[in-house]
């Protein structure tokens, strides 16, 4: 009697590195979880390319960025958390501008998603400085 063993190898392990090695290379900005649209679709992060340019998209960015130079959240590559209060001063300040220069511009739900962003992240800055 002829049988014949069948290996099975498992090599997801291969996407699932691509995936966080794609994710690690994006400095800010919605990271694509396993399970949501991309796996929904079958189309790879890779192929779906860069995310939509939008208002929310690169004012929630910068908010990131801010808040990661604050330590309140770990850096997406090294993973640690570390305050750098003048890059967040400028960030913040970044953000202000914005605020100023899209006056009377803006939908109300990109006006109080900035107008919330700047809110917390000025009572961060404060608590964190000592102001």
């Amino acid at each position: 009697m002829d049988e014949t063993i069948k290996k099975r190898v498992d090599e997801s392990w291969k996407e699932q590195a691509d995936r966080e090695k794609h994710v690690a290379g994006q400095p800010s900005g919605p990271s694509v979880q396993p399970g949501g649209p991309a796996a929904e679709t079958g189309v790879r992060p890779e192929a779906a390319g860069p995310p939509e340019a939008r208002f929310d998209l690169f004012v929630s960015g910068l908010a990131m960025e801010a808040f990661i130079a604050l330590g309140d959240m770990p850096h997406p590559t090294t993973r640690k958390q570390a305050t750098n209060l003048p890059q967040a001063k400028y960030l913040i300040d970044l953000l202000g501008v914005l605020e100023n220069k899209t006056k009377g511009n803006l939908s109300v739900d990109e006006e109080r998603l900035l107008k919330d962003a700047l809110y917390q992240l000025r009572m961060r800055y404060l608590a964190k400085s000592g102001q």
